[in-house]
């Protein structure tokens, strides 16, 4: 029995140990900055990216794997699922269908994961349970699709001026948020998109808090098996958060990531989320496609 590879992209924040301990594949996604063309993860820290926006005064573009990287490596692998960053963020998924239609030989699943950052990690290592238990890659399919309406997450932003550098508010928002010291917590949309979820006014603990309500509140249908706890230069916020969350349940295992430059350049320094799956209802699909 062939065993299903799994993909993902760089926007997935997963960290080298859980690609191992998986079994993952990861395709990095490109950032561009000051005439510098960079991998996602493979040659470009965080430090660099602050850094270079200091100095620069603007944000990098980035940019979908080519539809030749997905060719390259999708290459030798006969059957495998690829779960990418919300084809409403990226043409990350696009290329990837693109380039399994130019390798007809290649069994590739894509599945547009509808989310970003680790809450894609969820889906993959939810994907790589199915493949250890024996499902074969149609049931991986339908099992990340079906998971994906399960995802939760939240972030809390310290600063709004990346997103006014991204033309994602205006300046005038960016700046009566500072004098206010708001601080947006934004969410996934079932569509794909993200949005504002809460405005927090007041100290950053009270934004840590609000994630840390959000979640509490939701304890009753939260998967226990994994939660991530993911942020952007923001590591001493993200050890108290898993501190607090190990207290409010027992969670079998939280996973503290780093934020990769691409979904960095677009948040901040500061940022930090809380990421989980609600419990599925019903079986899990693992008679299919074996």
């Amino acid at each position: 029995m062939t065993t299903t590879s799994i993909f993902v992209d760089s926007t997935s924040d997963l960290d080298s140990t859980l690609l191992e301990r998986y079994q993952l594949k990861i395709i990095p996604l490109n950032v561009h900055l000051n005439g510098s063309s960079y991998q996602d993860g493979i040659d470009f820290t965080l430090e660099q990216l602050f850094a270079l926006i200091d100095a620069h005064g603007a944000l990098p573009t980035t940019s979908a794997p080519a539809i030749g990287d997905f060719v390259k490596a999708f290459s030798g692998c006969p059957d495998g699922v690829f779960i990418g960053i919300s084809s409403k963020l990226s043409a990350t998924i696009n290329n990837a269908r693109l380039a399994v239609e130019t390798t007809p030989d290649n069994r590739i699943r894509v599945v547009d994961s509808l989310t970003l950052s680790s809450a894609i990690g969820l889906l993959a290592l939810k994907a790589a349970d199915l493949r250890d238990a024996g499902a074969g890659t149609d049931a991986i399919q339908a099992g990340v699709e079906a998971a994906r309406a399960n995802v939760r997450m939240s972030f809390a932003l310290e600063t709004m001026r990346y997103l006014h550098m991204g033309g994602r508010c205006t300046a005038l928002q960016s700046l009566a948020a500072g004098m206010l010291k708001i601080r947006p917590i934004i969410g996934g949309m079932p569509d794909g998109t993200l949005g504002i979820k809460a405005k927090i006014r007041g100290s950053r603990v009270r934004a840590l808090d609000a994630l840390l309500k959000d979640f509490k509140q939701a304890l009753p249908a939260v998967d226990l098996r994994r939660v991530f706890v993911t942020h952007a230069a923001a590591a001493e916020d993200a050890a108290y958060l898993a501190e607090q969350l190990a207290t409010l349940a027992a969670i079998q295992e939280i996973h503290i990531t780093t934020a990769g430059a691409v979904v960095s350049s677009h948040c901040g320094p500061g940022t930090v989320g809380i990421l989980y799956l609600t419990q599925t209802n019903g079986k899990e699909a693992l008679q299919s496609g074996q």
